[in-house]
């Protein structure tokens, strides 16, 4: 018998400052069962840094040919093609060159990775993913984030520049975002 997915319910207070954008969420996540929670709050947080109209998540690790987090336009085009994790870089450019009109991004779960990925595109001259926005979190704050499962999430996210602050329950956590390119 396969295992399931399990729902998570996140209630999100976010105030993401530089994009004057204060808003109440509620999303529903499926975690896979061989998610790891910290990859589970990678995607959470991609969807808040990148909050926009028609943003979903995608089916994830059941499905690796579609992105983690994507928006499509009122004409089913995508605008917002989002992976998180540790995608390969030769993928990530052929994906990116299937959407040419969206916005591709990147989330990591550590600064190392994000470097890691950086130095393999370059090495192997995948120059048209300069285009994409290559972000890291502090793996810090993911272990934190991740160190208590529950099912109903309540948070308070507060982005400023290139720092992420949070509240749960009593506890205020923070870390940064660490940022690259290829160009």
């Amino acid at each position: 018998m396969a295992l399931q997915s399990v729902p998570y319910t996140f209630e999100i207070e976010l105030s993401h400052v530089e994009r004057d954008l204060h808003q109440r969420l509620s999303t529903k996540v499926a975690r896979h069962p061989s998610e790891s929670l910290e990859r589970l709050w990678l995607r959470v947080l991609a969807y808040c840094l990148f909050h926009q109209e028609r943003i979903a998540f995608g089916p994830g690790l059941s499905e690796p040919e579609v992105p983690d987090l994507f928006a499509d336009d009122l004409t089913g085009q995508k605008v917002l093609w989002i992976r998180v994790g540790r995608p390969d870089p030769e993928r990530l450019q052929r994906e990116a060159d299937r959407a040419p009109r969206a916005q591709v991004a990147v989330l990591f779960d550590a600064p190392a990775r994000l470097e890691a990925f950086v130095a393999e595109a370059r090495e192997k001259r995948l120059g048209r993913l300069g285009r994409a926005e290559l972000l890291a979190v502090d793996p810090a704050l993911l272990r934190a984030l991740a160190a208590e499962d529950e099912r109903r999430v309540r948070i308070s996210l507060t982005v400023v520049g290139d720092h992420l602050y949070v509240t749960r329950g009593s506890a205020s956590l923070d870390g940064a975002l660490s940022r690259s390119n290829l160009q």
